[in-house]
């Protein structure tokens, strides 16, 4: 019969504690046999399947006798065998380790890949990602440290699935200030991005304890993000595209929509990824819709503080607050690693919200709360933004200047705000330029990707280019790169 045994933490002795000199030790003493034998093969297999690496001091034979329930004569008997064979060394003063046995060289291994973590390209300019070197690490720490001295020690109680009341005043005061967005603290629900607000919303895998709040279908945009349109499908939501032109979403195509439509999605400050804010006329429509068909419109405004050309262009929350769920994050801000994200909802929602995140839903970090409010309160989160406009506006400008100069035949658009750009090729190129700057290591998407697949309207060849993405040090190797597997002119012509 097997007996184990693990060093316990809890000793009561504390001078016995000490004396077990630290490692954790778990042993089978199994097989045929004396006690001495069965321990002598425990200690030999846990040196050579390396659960005790050279070095490792052992505990002494009082301690390990007693643990054991062996006589002390038996651990020493068998720590003296196993050093006269060379797996353990005995110095006085030193107590009894593991031998430096010269070990077998490593067999060689294939680095194995996760499935869903993609090969990083030697170029990134991947859509979505902020510059991850630009991550303002010593306001975020000066910050938490302040935080927390402030914290109120029920703050590491159980905690509000509506979220901490420090970063919800923070965020009302922000986004009013910033965005245009008329709420206050009570309205605001914190989640951990967008992702996690529609699952929230609408149900389905992630969303919480209570169930979705809203029902579908869900009109959406023609060009969108695959991954939200997953989540929505995942939650049985149907999506129906309305087609885009230069002024954004035409949302007068709700009118002629088979069955009813309950809600709106919209990127209204910045269309993803086409660019180009939506419509003041649109805007008045879509809110016009959403009153009298008793709808509601989701604002994704997912990096309305980067506009370069003029004042960022308001959220469509302002026209009417309780016709709009209003959703952003610190994803393109900071980081897509701090998990921060809110819901400015209208009023009748926010109990429906709070429920389906449940009571015991795992909740956005409380610390990271707390941090968020006091750099937005400090005045640091507004400085960051602006240091980090004039840094993409500047990627932006060597991009366009860049095109202009080597592939002038290829137009730009999306460019007056956000952190990416479209690159419009020659038709029936859009193919052979993804998988050219595969090729050559540079990591970007295709427009085609980001259509709905019952979208009715034609499909322009495209490329969806990230200028944030890369370090500061890597851009200007990345757009000579992007140059280089782009058409040249007149390919893809008839």
């Amino acid at each position: 019969m097997a007996e184990s045994w693990v060093n316990s933490a809890d000793a009561a002795d504390e001078t016995a504690s000490a004396e077990r000199v630290g490692s954790d030790l778990h042993l089978e003493l199994s097989g045929e046999g004396s006690r001495r034998a069965a321990l002598i093969r425990a200690l030999r297999a846990a040196v050579q399947d390396g659960r005790l690496a050279p070095g490792t001091r052992l505990p002494p034979y009082r301690s390990l006798a007693a643990d054991l329930g062996v006589a002390r004569n038996t651990v020493a008997d068998a720590y003296a065998e196993l050093v006269a064979e060379g797996w353990l060394t005995a110095r006085q003063g030193s107590g009894t380790r593991v031998a430096d046995r010269a070990a077998p060289p490593p067999r060689a291994r294939i680095p194995k890949r996760s499935p869903h973590t993609p090969a990083r390209p030697a170029h990134n300019l991947v859509q979505g990602q902020p510059d991850a070197g630009s991550f303002p690490r010593a306001a975020w720490l000066a910050a938490a440290r302040r935080a927390l001295t402030a914290a109120p020690n029920e703050a590491f109680g159980p905690g509000d699935p509506q979220g901490r009341i420090e970063l919800r005043r923070a965020l009302a005061g922000y986004l009013a200030r910033v965005r245009g967005v008329r709420t206050d603290p009570d309205r605001i629900v914190v989640c951990s991005g967008f992702a996690h607000a529609l699952r929230l919303l609408f149900g389905g895998p992630g969303g919480g304890a209570g169930g979705g709040v809203l029902r579908g279908p869900v009109a959406v945009e023609a060009y969108g993000l695959g991954f939200h349109r997953s989540l929505l499908d995942a939650a049985k939501v149907r999506t129906v595209p309305l087609s885009l032109d230069e002024h954004g979403a035409r949302v007068e195509e709700l009118a002629q929509v088979a069955g009813p439509v309950r809600a709106l999605l919209l990127t209204p400050a910045h269309q993803f990824p086409t660019g180009g804010p939506l419509h003041p006329a649109r805007r008045a429509a879509a809110v016009d819709w959403a009153r009298t068909r008793d709808g509601l419109i989701l604002e994704d405004d997912y990096d309305g503080e980067f506009r370069y050309d003029r004042e960022p262009v308001g959220a469509v929350q302002g026209l009417d607050p309780e016709r709009v769920v209003y959703i952003g994050s610190v994803s393109k801000s900071l980081s897509p690693a701090v998990r921060l994200g809110w819901m400015v909802l209208p009023e009748h929602l926010v109990g429906a919200a709070v429920t389906a995140k449940g009571q015991r839903e795992a909740w956005v970090s409380v610390p990271d709360q707390l941090t968020l409010a006091d750099l937005v309160d400090s005045g640091h989160y507004d400085r960051h933004v602006r240091r980090m406009r004039q840094r993409y506006r500047r990627r932006r400008d060597h991009l366009v200047a860049a095109l202009a100069e080597r592939a002038p035949h290829i137009t730009v658009t999306g460019i007056a705000a956000g952190l990416h750009a479209v690159l419009r090729l020659p038709p029936g190129t859009e193919a052979s330029a993804v998988k050219a700057a595969a090729w050559q290591g540079v990591g970007l998407e295709g427009l085609s990707d980001y259509r709905h697949p019952a979208a009715a309207t034609h499909a322009p060849d495209g490329l969806v280019v990230g200028y944030a993405t890369p370090p500061e040090h890597a851009y200007a190797a990345a757009v000579d790169a992007l140059c280089r597997v782009l058409p040249p002119s007149g390919e893809g012509e008839l």
